[in-house]
């Protein structure tokens, strides 16, 4: 899973600031699995970077899924934030809800299949 800024990291926005864009590519289902959020309502997933971001904040995602071409469009905001030097040694980075529209509905159901049984290991992930 590779991440790239859309702009540099920067102090927090100030209220109506574009949102940052951050483009994940999954290269591999494990690492989809490790990043995706079943728990959150319309789905989630979860974005290694140092970035500061607060609660609520928007942040627009490219993302790429294993063996998919296509890169779709999220415009989510951060449900939580992994600050850096964790307990856990867990990565630093942020918690993306996805929004409840019906094309990220789609993109979540996608995420499912590509997971499928796997969704419901027990195998430690980086979310919640």
């Amino acid at each position: 899973m590779s991440e790239t800024p859309g702009r540099p990291p920067a102090a927090a926005p100030a209220s109506g600031a574009r949102p940052s864009v951050i483009q994940l590519v999954f290269r591999e289902k494990s690492a989809l699995y490790a990043a995706y959020m079943p728990l959150l309502t319309d789905g989630g997933l979860f974005v290694p970077t140092t970035r500061d971001y607060r609660i609520g904040e928007d942040i627009y995602l490219l993302l790429t899924l294993p063996d998919d071409p296509q890169r779709y469009p999220v415009a989510g905001k951060v449900a939580w934030l992994t600050p850096a030097n964790a307990s856990g040694g867990r990565t630093q980075g942020v918690g993306v809800r996805f929004p409840g529209d019906e094309k990220t509905r789609l993109l979540k159901l996608k995420i499912e299949e590509i997971l499928g049984t796997s969704i419901s290991s027990s195998k430690p992930t980086q979310t919640i």
